[in-house]
């Protein structure tokens, strides 16, 4: 049976992540063993599980381990659905994760434990909630032992969310794309505004801190040093003062870019809502059992089918429109749809040692059916994206595509025409056919009435094996 090791699994000495026949696993190491065991007996596993705070996982018996000298226990988890990157969330999402991250720290306290990793990367929406999804994350506490995940915390989670409050632009959290393990403190502190020094808070964790990174940054510290520098209720104090930081930090979430959009598309309500039984006509012929919805807004379409219980990841470019989605999805617990935040004219790339730490969009699929509504006009006016281009990416990560044409009489269409000169003769109804026809099969074509935009079902013409 092949057994493949997960390219972003091997810094952490504790454990690594593997696939075997298609499955994930973790093997535990012998160096982790105290730790694991006094997570499963003390109690800790048990109450995150039962509080939704971290990914639950089976042990497993019988099975060869990938390193027999190192090996202790292998665990296999809960699989997510999709994986994604704290530059693809939006300031309420990377907010959220944060603070479940605190929880989990103050939940480990209470159990004789410690966070050790606090890495924004080991979070997960998971069915509507954050989750933990790196068990070997906690070591037993020692008394007066400072917290080490400190910086990382501040660099993963409280730097991007200061610069995004401050700043009042969302899109500064694409700059946990150039950082791998986070922003630095000392860039977050000269790109902040001065007054920030007077909040306690953002003094302490931000300005004070990156002034203590760079007065120490060449002097070696052990752990013997500073053993007993912290109290355990010190400890608390510093996990509640970054919690009501983080907490007083907030953007605009109304206004978007896209706020009115439904509301200008040229459809009337009857017309809308006959877009939504075609889009829903759609899915049902796919059978998908996972889409992306590229260009989701706020996530209306989005939820014809998620709402079937098909898991859905909702991509918009406009952090506000992800923002709301996800006011939604958490008001109304909903476990099937996940909001990110994408640029599809500049996605996200791979990343991290051997580009593959950090998978791009397109290592993540392909996925069964991508719905595309009232996207490509965007795409080929506003981007100059060839059609021929635009299809032959459609068809690398879909088998099934659901794609709406907007003509160049649309309003919509013309309004992006009014400042750019039209270049796009082949943006026609026969030129964009004859471009998807190249890699898929139109296996249906509806108008939609009272408008000139067509709905399409397409299945690529691609050998491929979704995964």
């Amino acid at each position: 049976m092949e057994t493949k090791t997960e390219a972003a699994s091997f810094r952490d000495p504790s454990g690594f992540l593997f696939f075997k026949d298609g499955a994930l696993y973790r093997q535990i190491n012998q160096g982790y063993r105290e730790h694991y065991d006094h997570m499963q007996t003390s109690g800790l596993y048990e109450s995150l599980i039962a509080q939704k705070l971290i990914i639950s996982h089976d042990e497993i018996t019988g099975m060869d381990f990938p390193d027999p000298a190192s090996g202790y226990k292998i665990i296999k988890p809960d699989v997510v659905d999709f994986i994604s990157y704290p530059y693809e969330w939006s300031f309420l999402q990377l907010r959220g994760a944060a603070l479940t991250t605190l929880r989990l720290a103050r939940a480990a306290l209470d159990h004789g434990m410690i966070l050790k990793d606090a890495s924004a990367y080991n979070l997960q929406f998971h069915k509507g909630h954050w989750v933990l999804i790196d068990t070997l994350s906690f070591e037993i506490y020692e008394e007066g032992v400072p917290w080490v995940a400190y910086r990382q915390f501040c660099q993963h989670f409280l730097a991007p969310l200061a610069l995004m409050a401050y700043r009042r632009d969302q899109r500064l959290n694409l700059m946990s794309r150039l950082f791998i393990d986070g922003i630095p403190l000392d860039i977050t502190a000269k790109l902040l505004p001065s007054r920030t020094k007077l909040w306690f808070g953002l003094l302490t964790h931000i300005h004070l801190h990156a002034r203590s990174q760079k007065q120490y940054a060449d002097k070696a510290v052990s752990r013997e040093q500073v053993r007993g520098k912290i109290s355990q209720q010190a400890l608390i104090g510093l996990l509640d003062s970054l919690r009501n930081t983080i907490k007083g930090l907030s953007v605009p979430v109304g206004g978007t870019e896209w706020a009115d959009y439904y509301g200008e598309t040229n459809y009337s309500p009857s017309a809308f809502d006959e877009k939504k039984t075609i889009v829903s006509d759609f899915i049902d012929k796919a059978k998908p059992e996972r889409v992306w919805d590229l260009g989701a807004n706020t996530g209306e379409f989005s939820r014809l089918a998620s709402d079937k219980g098909v898991f859905t990841v909702a991509f918009d470019v406009d952090p506000s429109a992800v923002s709301q989605n996800y006011i939604r999805v958490r008001k109304e617990r909903e476990e099937n749809l996940l909001p990110l935040v994408m640029d599809l004219t500049n996605p996200s790339p791979g990343l991290g040692w051997g580009h593959c730490e950090r998978q791009s969009l397109m290592a993540r699929g392909p996925v069964p059916l991508v719905l595309a509504l009232a996207l490509v006009h965007h795409m080929a006016i506003s981007n100059n994206v060839p059609l021929g281009r635009l299809a032959s990416f459609f068809s690398q990560i879909c088998e099934h595509l659901v794609i709406e044409f907007v003509p160049k009489s649309d309003s919509q269409v013309q309004r992006l025409l009014l400042s750019r000169e039209d270049i796009f003769n082949e943006y026609t109804v026969s030129g964009f056919e004859a471009a998807f026809q190249a890699h898929f099969a139109i296996i249906e074509k509806r108008s939609v009435s009272g408008s000139e935009r067509i709905l399409y079902l397409m299945k690529s013409n691609a050998s491929q094996v979704v995964k």
